[in-house]
């Protein structure tokens, strides 16, 4: 006979918090709903099983951070530093991000449902969007440099104002997906044929 113990989490909400360093101490495990988080370093942090819901991040670094378990539901990332996270390890359960101005390079979204993601202004080198859902998203002004597309689900969405992007038709769902001119190059690269 096995007992779980459901852990009960502290409910903190509506509170901001400023210029915080959690690389050595850590946050608080809670759930954490409409607070705002301006300037907080969460590097080499362990934030599993936190729940963060209505949030905002501004200008915080996440690099190498932990997140396995952790929910991220309608959340706001602004010019934050999030190298090499894992998102597929957090909670998959109304998981819901935009990223605007933000480094999320080496980081991996592997077989992630998040249609209508938005990424503006980001650099995504080499981050892992294989087997994503990302139908009706937005890749605005990125730089998609090495970035790995395989089996992703990419219709509707918006690709058009972004740079280095390569991937495979044949290999990934595009119907509607939008493209500039300038991206051919990096669509019919596997044909080795000429674009003049």
């Amino acid at each position: 006979m096995f007992e779980f113990e459901k852990r009960k989490m502290k409910y903190i909400t509506d509170t901001d918090f400023k210029n915080k360093n959690y690389a050595s101490a850590g946050l608080e495990a809670a759930d954490y709903e409409s607070c705002c988080f301006t300037d907080c370093n969460f590097s080499d942090t362990d934030l599993s099983e936190i729940s963060f819901e209505d949030c905002r991040f501004e200008n915080c670094n996440f690099s190498n951070t932990k997140i396995s378990n952790t929910a991220f539901k309608n959340i706001s990332f602004k010019s934050c530093k999030l190298i090499g996270l894992q998102f597929d390890e957090c909670n998959p359960f109304l998981l819901e991000f935009n990223f605007e101005g933000c480094v999320l390079n080496y980081s991996s979204f592997y077989q992630l449902k998040i249609k209508g993601t938005r990424f503006i202004r980001c650099s995504l080198l080499e981050v892992d969007f294989s087997e994503t859902v990302l139908t009706k998203a937005l890749f605005s002004e990125c730089d998609l440099a090495g970035a790995i597309f395989s089996y992703t689900q990419l219709q509707k969405t918006d690709l058009r104002n972004s740079v280095n992007l390569i991937l495979d038709p044949e290999q990934n769902q595009l119907a509607g997906a939008r493209f500039s001119h300038d991206m051919l190059p990096g669509l019919l690269g596997k044909y080795n044929i000429k674009i003049d």
